[in-house]
């Protein structure tokens, strides 16, 4: 049971070292915000891996907590490179009138 654990806990650092190869040289800037997101969700992983290796269920909460923090913080990178304003109103608004 433990090298599995092992091993899966190397295939996510490998895939989180290519995911940040593609952070740096990223043709376009979707592609360096979408590797930052895999980077995000894999430390999700990495931390719900640490969890079942530890038995300590306390770290689960801290997973979603950072799972959502990492959504949120791609919206506003993805919404803030589209509009170029963070308070600009997005397409059907309220606000629109």
């Amino acid at each position: 049971m433990t090298t599995v654990l092992v091993l899966t806990a190397l295939a996510i650092f490998v895939t989180m070292a290519l995911a940040l190869v593609r952070a740096l040289k990223g043709p376009s800037v979707y592609d360096r915000i979408v590797a930052v997101n895999v980077i995000g969700t894999k430390t999700v992983l990495v931390v719900a891996l640490i969890t079942a290796i530890s038995g300590n269920d306390d770290l689960i909460d801290v997973a979603l907590v950072y799972a959502l923090i990492n959504f949120i913080a791609v919206v506003t990178v993805l919404k803030l490179s589209r509009m170029r304003d963070l308070a600009a109103a997005g397409e059907g608004d309220i606000t629109d009138g």
